[in-house]
């Protein structure tokens, strides 16, 4: 069998194990399905995903023109705390800022490589954590805006680190935390303004990945550098893709390329 179209991130659905869903234009995988089949990735190009152009791939699957003008790509995309619509003042569009930053969001704890805090819309819970590979997370408090959640994680990365090491998390060389415990230390760092909205009731989620073998000495897959690649899939975790030979592919790290997959 084969599919070919542009890589976006794989959709998840949260179930023992959690089910994991490729879609192309005229196709949609389930990835499950696929665990012990071999699978080859040929690198066939790049589409943008803003502006559809096939044009080189500069960051988060947009080109360079795209990521320094999209809406999708600001900076307070990646730093909550920059967000601004709350205030009334545009960074790129105020229409569009306003429909993602004006919503509830949470901020959280979560397991993957270690404890790690977080920022998601509430709507993202737990497709967020998926995305990551944590087995267990936990929200701390759940504000009405974008910038409340930022300003929250900012005083918390004190604390708490904010990155995953995506090689222990992909090895699976992980701890189980009491992620209760970890809320309840954190709430006296709380800024002031977003305290009111702290979550002390609530029980931390357990997620369960479909891998049949862990990676020891996970190498990441360059499509650039080898366009094309076949292995046996023996897992899938966060966004990665694992192959038996210790190859792991991050799909989501890989938006906007144009691929062909053909499974035997």
């Amino acid at each position: 069998m084969k599919y070919q179209g542009v890589l976006t991130k794989m959709q998840t659905e949260n179930g023992s194990p959690i089910q994991y869903y490729l879609v192309f234009e005229n196709d949609f995988l389930n990835m499950n399905q696929l665990l012990d089949k071999k699978i080859s990735i040929r690198f066939l190009g790049y589409q943008c995903l803003n502006c559809e152009l096939q044009k080189k791939i500069y960051r988060q699957g947009f080109c360079y023109d795209c990521f320094f003008e999209a809406p999708q790509a600001a900076a307070w995309i990646i730093n909550p705390e920059l967000s601004q619509a709350h205030l009334g003042i545009e960074d790129r569009d105020l229409d569009y800022e306003k429909s993602v930053q004006l919503r509830p969001h949470v901020v959280y704890l979560a397991n993957s490589s270690s404890v790690k805090v977080g920022v998601t819309r509430k709507t993202q819970v737990p497709t967020r954590w998926i995305d990551q590979g944590a087995h267990e997370a936990i929200e701390i408090v759940e504000v009405p805006n974008r910038y409340l959640a930022g300003i929250t994680e900012i005083a918390l990365k004190d604390y708490v680190s904010d990155k995953t090491n995506w090689r222990n998390m992909l090895k699976n060389d992980i701890t189980d935390e009491d992620l209760v415990a970890w809320r309840e230390k954190l709430k006296k760092y709380i800024p002031a303004e977003a305290l009111d909205y702290y979550l002390e009731n609530n029980s931390e989620t357990n997620l369960l990945f479909p891998v049949l073998r862990y990676p020891e000495k996970p190498k990441s897959l360059n499509l650039e550098k080898t366009p094309l690649y076949e292995g046996v899939l023996k897992g899938i975790k966060g966004q990665y893709l694992i192959f038996e030979d210790d190859t792991v592919f991050n799909v989501r790290s890989n938006e906007g390329y144009i691929v062909s997959l053909v499974i035997n």
